[in-house]
């Protein structure tokens, strides 16, 4: 058998060489080895048939060099060849982007010893193995394909958008644009499995310019397929008055980049991304009027998350924030029953921090308009300051007065709702 390498690919690679500190979890190449001789030194296979084995001591991951070969549609249709005679060209041959393709080698190729090198971590100084000038893409901010083998697995078209998201000076190579439309067009996109998508998704929402990666699926044609719900916004207009840059896919994404600078946890950017899903099936004679959008965003974000296998707490906010957010922003218009009916909606007593979420999430819907997005959301503290004082309610008292009034023995419940809702009424009725 050949002598051992042993190399460190991929995204710690990449992150090193943009400056962007601790490259975290490190991916292992072994060249020159096979599975028994793996098993030998006490590593452990991950499963029977995939080449990947974990180290004794460590716990590291480390893969045998591979090729890989298209046997159906999807991500799972691969059969793969993994033997001594790979190299590590090869292996690198079938990541997805050049700015990925890049290799480091260890700092020693004693595998048996993997653990005087647990702690290591990839440095600039190290010679870098760059067989397919990932530095020259990484330095020129271009996101490019390795090779045609970019085109067998349809995920590399979410992980190119969200990466774009995630970096967003980057461009998308004009090559790799049109590989990714005729990837659309050959069908890969709908083997997509629902996990998998959510997975990049949620990634990409979490980015620093989430627009980004709708941007790069929309060029593409993927977007229409994956979310036809956010596709169809494009082109539909809005009043000016409240909407100055008019177009509602346009504010869609200016909402969304609004998250990112706010900090928003991903259950009030997902809740972001789809609060205006309705306005995409505002009748053509109703524009630029949307009147009822807010129930049809609930029916379609449910879909949406029943198609991608959505987390609860993602559901659930968007659909208080799909619900509500017009009557948020109009808060300091309504009465003081109906600010408490609103509170009580959004289950605001119960779950204060999630209220916080909505609030947020509107605050984004406000801030994301054009010429808007410095202006103060004052609807959130106000509200907050409403909750807080309505909370200060002693609902424990109301129930113990109940409960030892016999009269009201038949309409207990019903009495201690009409009570405490007066009584939080008369909390915040002197700053209303």
């Amino acid at each position: 058998m050949s002598a051992l390498e042993i190399y460190v690919v991929g995204g710690a690679v990449r992150d090193t060489l943009l400056g962007q500190g601790d490259a975290g979890d490190l991916d292992w190449v072994v060249v020159g080895a096979t599975p028994a001789h793996m098993v030998s030194l006490g590593f452990v296979p991950v499963g029977s048939d995939f080449p990947v084995f974990i180290h004794p001591n460590t716990g590291h991951e480390f893969a045998l060099a591979r090729t890989e070969r298209k046997t159906a549609k999807g991500y799972q249709g691969f059969s793969f060849y993994a033997a001594p005679d790979v190299s590590l060209a090869q292996d690198l041959a079938r990541r997805d982007l050049t700015v990925n393709a890049m290799a480091m080698a260890a700092p020693s190729n004693n595998l048996a010893d993997a653990a005087q090198w647990r702690n290591w971590q990839p440095n600039a100084t190290a010679a870098l193995i760059d067989p397919y000038n990932g530095l020259a893409d990484l330095q020129a901010g271009v996101l490019r394909h390795v090779s045609h083998a970019f085109a067998e697995d349809p995920v590399r078209i979410l992980r190119l958008a969200r990466f774009a998201a995630r970096w967003p000076t980057f461009t998308v190579a004009t090559d790799t644009n049109q590989l990714m439309r005729h990837m659309v067009d050959a069908g890969e996109v709908d083997a997509l499995v629902a996990e998998r998508v959510w997975q990049e998704m949620s990634k990409g929402l979490m980015a620093a310019q989430p627009s980004r990666m709708f941007e790069v699926l929309r060029n593409c044609g993927a977007l229409h397929l994956l979310l036809p719900e956010l596709e169809r916004l494009w082109g539909v207009a809005q009043r000016a008055d409240y909407h100055p840059e008019i177009d509602t896919g346009v504010h869609a994404m200016m909402v969304m980049d609004m998250s990112a600078r706010l900090n928003a946890n991903l259950a009030t950017r997902f809740a972001c991304l789809c609060h205006d899903f309705g306005k995409g099936t505002t009748p053509p004679d109703v524009l630029p009027r949307h009147t009822g959008h807010e129930m049809r965003s609930v029916h379609l974000l449910k879909d949406v998350a029943q198609r991608f296998k959505v987390p609860k707490a993602c559901k659930e906010l968007a659909d208080v924030v799909a619900k509500e957010h017009g009557h948020i922003h109009r808060c300091k218009d309504l009465s003081v029953p109906a600010l408490i009916r609103l509170l009580e909606r959004c289950d605001a007593f119960r779950r204060p921090d999630r209220f916080s979420d909505v609030l947020l999430a509107c605050e984004c819907d406000a801030r994301g308009r054009l010429g808007l997005a410095d202006t103060p959301y004052t609807q959130a503290p106000w509200l907050q300051s409403l909750l807080a004082a309505a909370s200060n309610v002693d609902t424990h008292a109301i129930a113990t007065l109940a409960a030892q009034a016999p009269e009201f023995a038949q309409q207990k419940g019903e009495w201690i709702a009409t009570h405490i809702t007066a009584a939080r009424e008369a909390a915040i009725a002197g700053l209303v």
